[in-house]
């Protein structure tokens, strides 16, 4: 991927990769911590045949600076400004961990734009928050310092590491290379990157407090989605997969033998349910000839 920057109206330089035809319904790639747009380096080339496909480094990620007030809404609004600045109409939304409250955002804000969901390992329900939970809900109750150095203690490599390895089976976590956890290790010492992951852990629990409002509108507008999780995830609890289902009773549903990072290990198998998602919708809003 080829990696462009933008600087947004506050000073904040974006970067992002696009691929594809411009005059295309747009994929937007959403990408979670400690990661960036690289997480999607597997699928953008396939994914370019049936959408614009656009993949932005969060701010205080991967090549992006960090935002002067850093919050999940910020964060969507910036992202905002950059599709209104590529002049982006249509717009599948891929959503996947810390890009959830993002991406969120942005289809709650502009709804009759939102073609349809793509939703991987991305929380939107307290049902998701498993026992791996208890330290960021502890922390949010009373912020003391023995509170706040158990919610931060995976900003570490070894965390780093957990995030694509933990509670993945052996053989699976075998086929990840150690290079791409120290790469974003590397990546989260940049400045500001690791004042970006701690202001966002407090400012997880403003995205919680959203939950409802994001019931209402997954009620309202049922958007077309597409499931695909990892079973083995330590951070979101599998019955998160039944909240999803509830919530959108047509959504099409794929649990796969895989951790938090799917696309590490399963990119070619979502690859085609993404690209038949993406095709069939498009055919489904065409307006009748």
């Amino acid at each position: 991927m080829k990696m462009e920057r933008l600087r947004l109206s506050g000073g904040t330089e974006l970067a992002f990769a696009t691929a594809g035809d411009a005059t295309r319904p747009a994929v937007l790639l959403l990408h979670g911590t400690p990661n960036s747009s690289r997480m999607f380096e597997a699928v953008v080339p396939a994914l370019a045949q049936a959408a614009y496909v656009i993949a932005p480094d969060l701010p205080g990620h991967g090549q992006s600076g960090v935002l002067p007030s850093i919050s999940f809404s910020a964060m969507g609004e910036a992202i905002a400004e950059l599709l209104e600045r590529l002049g982006i109409g249509p717009r599948f939304i891929y959503l996947h961990d810390w890009g959830t409250p993002v991406g969120l955002h942005i289809a709650m804000q502009a709804p009759e734009r939102v073609l349809g969901l793509i939703v991987q390992n991305a929380n939107a329900h307290r049902s998701g928050w498993g026992p791996g939970w208890a330290a960021q809900l502890d922390y949010w109750a009373q912020p003391t310092a023995e509170n706040t150095a158990a919610v931060t203690a995976h900003l570490t490599l070894e965390g780093t590491r957990d995030t694509y390895v933990a509670g993945v089976p052996a053989d699976v976590a075998a086929r990840i290379p150690a290079e791409h956890w120290e790469e974003d290790w590397r990546v989260m010492n940049l400045p500001g990157h690791l004042d970006t992951q701690r202001a966002l852990i407090d400012d997880y629990a403003n995205y919680a407090a959203r939950f409802d409002d994001i019931a209402r509108y997954l009620e309202r507008w049922q958007p077309p989605a597409l499931m695909v999780w990892g079973r083995h995830d330590v951070y979101f609890d599998l019955a998160e997969v039944l909240s999803w289902m509830r919530a959108l009773p047509r959504m099409e549903a794929h649990v796969l033998d895989a951790g938090h990072l799917l696309l590490e290990t399963h990119a070619a198998t979502a690859v085609p349910l993404m690209l038949d998602f993406i095709e069939r919708t498009k055919r489904n809003a065409a307006p009748a000839a």
